[in-house]
């Protein structure tokens, strides 16, 4: 018989979602914190949008945080980053280069 420890993010009494580990479960239990905070902050600054659009917006910018975080600090799309003068890499680049395999030149070493 196998032993399995389970998380499972409750909110309002409802189950959400469960995972296999306390940090994937604490990482979507904080993104539920933050799109509930961004459904309180739009139904804030637009009253008259209904409450299941907000719900919808605020999961998808707490989902997509980075992507928001980017567009916050540079006024570009993450895609349309481009590098800088002074050689950095974009985030596009940065991941199209990490799916690139990388090859290693292997040296033979003489055992003493």
């Amino acid at each position: 018989m196998a032993v399995e420890t389970k998380f499972v993010v409750v909110r309002k009494g409802e189950e959400k979602m469960t995972f296999a580990n306390k940090k994937e479960a604490d990482a979507y239990d904080k993104m539920l914190d933050m799109a509930e905070a961004f459904t309180d902050w739009l139904l804030q600054q637009q009253p008259d949008m209904g409450e299941s659009q907000a719900e919808t917006l605020g999961l998808l910018m707490a989902d997509q945080k980075d992507a928001v975080q980017h567009i916050l600090r540079t006024s570009k799309l993450p895609a349309a980053a481009s590098a800088s003068k002074s050689g950095a890499v974009s985030d596009q680049d940065a991941s199209e280069q990490a799916d690139e395999p990388v090859t290693k030149k292997v040296r033979a070493v003489k055992a003493a």
